[in-house]
């Protein structure tokens, strides 16, 4: 049970830290690229990269997240080791209300109405779109990348606790 709970621990750390990682770039590379372009460039670009984000190697940090945590949540609270359950468990709330439930319920429907807009031929126009669309989608991709953060660094925590946890078992027999 041990090798099994190190071993969810390990991907609970890899994806929560890769989906971190995943937004992160968005807020200190991508969009100030794309704030920096012709805002024609820019739709179409972030149509594009919209439009290929929904792939297989996406999906399990993006999904798998909030899974692998509670999971960790479950076999940490089963070997007894309750502040690590609890860490990974509020690790894993943080993420599916601030990180997947953010993404989906604000960034999705802000992108699939950026899909819908045919590209703008005039230069104003794609101005006022771009002005409309960047700065609020950045808003809240600030806050999921935050949230992603908090949910790696609450899940490093309770890996830190856990092994500790075990070191205090195995030195007590």
């Amino acid at each position: 049970m041990r090798a099994l709970t190190w071993a969810a621990i390990t991907v609970a750390l890899l994806v929560s830290a890769a989906i971190f990682g995943f937004f992160y770039a968005w807020v200190c590379s991508t969009m100030w690229g794309l704030d920096a372009a012709d805002p024609r460039v820019a739709i179409a670009a972030m149509q594009a990269m919209n439009a290929s984000v929904r792939n297989a190697v996406f999906a399990p940090a993006f999904f798998g997240t909030p899974l692998a945590l509670l999971l960790c949540a479950g076999l940490t609270f089963r070997a007894g080791a309750w502040a690590s359950a609890g860490a990974f468990a509020l690790s894993a709330a943080v993420y599916l209300c601030f990180g997947l439930m953010l993404t989906l319920l604000v960034n999705v429907p802000m992108n699939e109405a950026l899909a819908r807009v045919a590209q703008p031929v005039g230069l104003p126009e794609a101005q006022a779109l771009w002005a409309a669309y960047s700065p609020r989608w950045q808003f809240w991709n600030q806050a999921r990348t935050l949230a992603s953060g908090l949910c790696f660094v609450l899940a490093l925590w309770a890996a830190l606790r856990f092994s500790a946890a075990q070191a205090m078992v195995g030195s007590s027999r």
